[in-house]
């Protein structure tokens, strides 16, 4: 038996076992179910090529994360990439985001998003959709140019469904100031967005880091564990293996719909109740590597417009030179959807990539491979019973010293940074402990350390 048992090694479940150590607690487990960790933060390789499991960029803001990620992996490993991100639409490419980029359209498609914002109501509804939230923001033109169509596509469900609590630092605001400056020229030095710089992995893709950070973790991470179930009242789980393991605390990654669904709790329980409340949906990630030197010079292109399935794109030779054999490119696609059938998803990933390669000008013998692969778990839909229900099962859980985190055992959207941070606070909060506050004692003690050491010369 552990005092702390923890469901996958993930992002945030490396994270939690890795501050877990830092702060001097090893009387924990950690299982994955999947026969490598990383969870989505995984690569892999074909045929000279490196696919991620869609594009995984860094983003860090925060000085620990920061700091954590120079001394496991080292700044060094890392190429910084100044963005270069554009949304294809009305047969041109404008810089994004969008609602501040308008140069290079058409006449009648600036002036209805320039009037649209002018324009846009200010008083907000009662119970705002994102749509409503959108249209208060931005205006009704940019929302049917843009917003209204890619978010339908990344969310495959209808904005007017869903909070606008996930915009947060994911949806830069823009002025009217903005809009004019960037409907007369393209904007040198576009800085907007939390994403305008990114740190990528010079060899191995995003997995590099993830493998460095899982071998810092001097506890064993036990693979090929996949949960069965979840006894919340005696505190077991069982794998599907036939093993078991007891705990005083269990911290799980699993997406919250998946442990709702095969935890065993009494009969007048109602957790599993909301199993089919919790919406989220699947994303197909077909990945191309291409005979051609250069392909593209972006990093990611935003497709709103319905005559391209996939709702992005993006160019893995780009982040590093290293996922692409000399001579050769190699891109992604993400169609996101629910409650399809495989063969419906099967044959819309067909008509992406024909969509893709006609755009890019890929003949079919330029495409040396090619690779699909399926996430059932992408983005999560915030629709309204989310917002006025999560923290109560969340909350509930917690009672029962069961603690659901990370992207999609918060059933959130986040980011990796956030993920690692999520680990750190659930480690904190577990221990009693300020990590950081650990780490000054530890510097304290360490220049002290120094100076007895040095000697007379």
């Amino acid at each position: 038996m552990a005092r702390v048992v923890i469901i996958g090694a993930g992002l945030t479940g490396l994270s939690t076992a890795y501050h877990l150590e830092k702060l001097g607690c090893s009387d924990f487990k950690i299982f994955e179910k999947e026969r490598t960790v990383g969870g989505l933060c995984r690569s892999v390789e074909q045929d000279g090529f490196t696919f991620d499991y869609t594009g995984h960029l860094l983003h860090s803001s925060d000085p620990y994360f920061s700091s954590l990620l120079q001394d496991i992996v080292g700044l060094e490993s890392f190429n910084t990439i100044n963005r270069r991100s554009y949304i294809y639409s009305h047969k041109t490419y404008t810089q994004y985001p969008f609602q501040s980029n308008l140069h290079g359209l058409q006449l009648d498609v600036i002036t209805e998003c320039i009037e649209g914002f002018v324009l846009r109501p200010q008083e907000q509804k009662k119970n705002e959709s994102f749509h409503d939230w959108a249209v208060r923001k931005f205006g009704s033109g940019i929302v049917k140019h843009f917003f209204e169509s890619y978010q339908q596509k990344i969310f495959a469900y209808d904005s007017k469904k869903i909070a606008a609590s996930w915009t947060s630092r994911f949806v830069p605001d823009t002025s009217l100031k903005d809009i004019i400056a960037g409907n007369l020229a393209p904007i040198k030095n576009n800085v907007v967005g939390y994403n305008s710089q990114f740190l990528y992995p010079k060899t191995g893709g995003i997995n590099y880091w993830i493998k460095k950070f899982a071998a810092t973790i001097k506890a064993p991470i036990k693979t090929n564990y996949c949960v069965e179930s979840v006894d919340i009242k005696n505190k077991v789980v069982t794998f599907t293996n036939g093993d078991f393991e007891k705990y005083e605390t269990l911290v799980t990654t699993v997406p919250l719909d998946t442990l709702l669904n095969m935890t065993k709790e009494s009969s007048s329980s109602s957790l599993k109740k909301a199993t089919p409340k919790l919406l989220c949906n699947s994303v197909a990630n077909f990945n191309l590597g291409v005979q051609s030197e250069d392909v593209s010079d972006k990093h990611w292109v935003y497709l709103p417009e319905n005559k391209f399935p996939h709702y992005r794109m993006g160019f893995y030779h780009n982040f590093s030179k290293s996922m692409a054999p000399t001579g050769c490119s190699s891109l992604y696609g993400e169609y996101a959807y629910l409650n399809k059938t495989h063969d419906q998803v099967k044959n819309t990933i067909e008509d992406a990539i024909t969509a893709t390669r006609t755009l890019l000008g890929i003949s079919d013998a330029q495409v040396i491979t090619r690779r699909t692969m399926h996430i059932s778990h992408a983005y999560v839909i915030f629709d309204f019973w989310r917002e006025k229900h999560l923290q109560t099962l969340l909350s509930t859980l917690e009672t029962k010293k069961v603690h659901s985190i990370g992207r999609y055992g918060a059933w959130k959207y986040s980011s990796m940074q956030e993920a690692v941070l999520d680990g750190k606070t659930m480690a904190e909060q577990l221990t009693g402990t300020d990590c950081e506050t650990v780490q000054k004692q530890k510097s304290v003690s360490d220049r002290r350390s120094g100076v007895h050491r040095v000697t007379p010369g």
